[in-house]
């Protein structure tokens, strides 16, 4: 099985962060940026580190642009830059263009263009940080359409050492536990550590603990109510 191919747009902090993952889990990577200081600095951890122009319709078709299943514009500050890489590589026809947005006003341009895929680093780090602020028992979250979310929650106290039997989550709260990360404590090279294993899929008389994190599935005010009554 070949492996599949992405291309990264402007390696900077975030650029960077999304080539090495994509490299960490096994997928081809090209990194192309401008500045060959960035490339030659990443050009160990991805499949391949270009230094050139992105708005230069000919240097992209001689890397193959094409033949990618994902191209990313991670193109910082330049908007400019952004906008026109994004046109090129929509006249290039690449099956899934992901582009940065920073702000309102550049997300309404790029929707203008065409562009379906819209990334908004900067908004979604403000939402999940006030998040956090106000709900600091939700320790991180997918939101999902029609207000559901699946949330990775703290063990509120009133349902500690209790079974999921005797807690009723779905008729009681309307949510559902998907699973459960419990810490355990393991000998590693002659030291005790501490780690969180998920449990697969708990059974009625599993038993929650203290230091259990719940991943459960609901209403994202279902989900609030159900941690405030239990807190």
């Amino acid at each position: 099985m070949s492996k599949k191919k992405y291309a990264v747009i402007g390696i900077g902090q975030f650029g960077r962060a999304i080539a090495t993952s994509l490299a960490n889990k096994g997928a081809e990577v090209m990194a192309i940026d401008h500045d060959e200081d960035i490339i030659d600095s990443i050009a160990d951890e991805v499949s391949v580190a270009v230094a050139m122009d992105a708005t230069d319709k000919k240097a992209l078709l001689s890397q193959n642009i094409h033949e990618f299943e994902a191209v990313v514009v991670a193109i910082g500050q330049d908007f400019e830059q952004r906008l026109l890489c994004t046109t090129i590589l929509m006249e290039l026809n690449i099956p899934r263009i992901i582009t940065r947005s920073m702000g309102r006003n550049q997300q309404k341009i790029l929707e203008k263009i065409g562009a379906i895929e819209i990334l908004s680093p900067e908004d979604e780090v403000g939402i999940i940080v006030a998040e956090r602020l106000l709900n600091p028992n939700i320790l991180s979250y997918l939101q999902l359409p029609d207000e559901f979310k699946i949330a990775e929650i703290v063990t509120p106290k009133n349902i500690v050492n209790r079974s999921l039997k005797d807690i009723d989550l779905r008729n009681r709260y309307k949510i559902n536990l998907i699973t459960i990360k419990k810490r355990i404590s393991l000998l590693k090279n002659n030291v005790q550590v501490s780690e969180q294993h998920i449990i697969g899929v708990p059974s009625y008389e599993t038993i929650i603990k203290e230091n259990d994190t719940l991943i459960v599935f609901g209403r994202s005010k279902d989900i609030e109510k159900f941690i405030e009554i239990n807190e």
